[in-house]
């Protein structure tokens, strides 16, 4: 009995590791992608995403059972389809033109029987009001009945060690019974639990719930950050003591924003719903996302003041930033508060040189120098600025040798260290 064909449309952060799980679950695999160069470097064994090493594609690919390929026709005869494109937002506004590109793409290949899954995050109805006409009308077919349908947002948490694709549980969701049934027993194969919901709508609102909770609390967070720094109160050791409550109480700690796809984007997908079909504010995600977007700002405004009270100007200083992804122990640098950060402080006139050991150089702003973490590199620098705190930095070497740091992480002690 011939393996059943899995098609994954998108192979970054998403797909390349639902990809590679299918393929040891036993799936035939072809990865599809449009980047051209993505494509290559994947055939050639190299990966790109820090959470599948470069070991574990090359045995995909020695299985002879995983495909990477810019080509739809290597999608014929699939028996499952998995729909893991970007979903970014256009001057607030959705847009949702790669899973209309996917479903185009992908139409012509649906047959009867097939399963059709969407997992990027987007606004609830997009699964049925938007990607079924797309494969209906390219295949013929109608779903429910030709064909099954389903929506399983992703859970992908980039640099976890311990919440990964296999032990994550998995909410999935199908247009009628028999389709819930299938997308249940495909990620069944693929990971520990699975979350069966009654509607495409209910697993697409799942998602956008899951981000608009961190990123409200995050924004309670920063903007009682800032408030407690003219208050001169150690807002850290305050979050400490709260989270001894045990019931109660979830822990989130400041930082100089949000970014990654999730929580700048997700949330403002339900926002813009809500004011399209209901003609209201979601107004709880419009402030968050406000005081979130002012973060960069102030962390700039924080360390041009801690120069000043040592007599130094930032414009012409040599500032040293830690970090430029959005997340520690990841190269992402989509949407990152630390390029943000960056950009204000070169518009004040810094020097600036960073630290990003996992990024590529092709994702380094422009005018940024990137250099190592030395003594001679901490020493030089008017301010070390830790911005995203990497496990792999060391701290230590930082604090003894730097004049002034300012530490938007929490992970300097010292009589030179100021944090957010």
């Amino acid at each position: 009995m011939s393996a059943e064909k899995l098609v994954v449309i998108g192979q970054g952060y998403v797909g390349l590791p639902l990809a590679m799980r299918a393929v040891e679950a036993g799936f035939d695999v072809i990865g599809l992608d449009v980047d051209v160069d993505r494509v290559k470097r994947l055939a050639s064994g190299e990966s790109f995403v820090e959470d599948i090493p470069a070991d574990r594609l090359g045995r995909a690919l020695g299985s002879g059972r995983y495909h990477p390929s810019t080509e739809y026709t290597d999608a014929d005869g699939f028996d499952i389809c998995v729909i893991t494109v970007p979903t970014p937002l256009r001057d607030g506004t959705p847009d949702l033109s790669f899973v209309e590109q996917a479903g185009i793409g992908i139409g012509p290949y649906v047959r009867s029987g097939c399963t059709v899954i969407l997992e990027s995050t987007t606004y609830p109805g997009t699964t049925e009001e938007l990607l079924r006409p797309l494969l209906e009308s390219a295949s013929g077919l109608t779903s429910p009945g030709d064909f099954h349908l389903g929506y399983s947002p992703e859970r992908i948490d980039p640099g976890n060690p311990t919440w990964r694709l296999e032990n994550t549980p998995k909410v999935v969701s199908g247009v009628d019974q028999a389709s819930l049934a299938r997308v249940d027993e495909f990620y069944k194969r693929l990971v520990e639990q699975t979350v069966p919901v009654d509607s495409t709508r209910v697993a697409e609102l799942t998602k956008l719930i899951e981000n608009t909770f961190r990123q409200v609390n995050i924004a309670l967070i920063n903007e009682l950050t800032m408030l407690s720094h003219h208050l001169d109160i150690d807002v850290w050791q305050a979050i400490d003591a709260a989270s001894t409550k045990p019931f109660g109480f979830l822990p989130f700690r400041p930082g100089p924003g949000v970014g990654g796809h999730c929580l700048p984007i997700d949330p403002c997908y339900l926002s813009w719903q809500v004011k399209r079909r209901l003609g209201r504010q979601f107004r709880f995600i419009e402030l968050a996302n406000d005081v979130n977007h002012e973060m960069p700002e102030h962390v700039a405004q924080r360390i041009m003041g801690g120069l000043n009270r040592d007599g130094r100007a930032v414009s012409g200083a040599r500032l040293l930033l830690l970090g430029l992804a959005y997340k520690k122990n990841t190269g992402d640098m989509r949407d990152s508060p630390a390029v943000d950060v960056a950009r204000r402080l070169q518009a004040l006139g810094a020097e600036v040189h960073a630290v990003e050991p996992y990024a590529e150089a092709h994702q380094i702003p422009a005018g940024v120098t990137v250099v190592g973490l030395t003594e001679r590199e901490v020493r030089a620098a008017d301010a070390v600025v830790v911005v995203t705190d990497h496990d792999t930095f060391d701290y230590d070497l930082v604090v003894k040798h730097a004049r002034y740091v300012f530490d938007t992480r929490n992970r300097c002690v010292g009589p030179m260290v100021e944090r957010l």
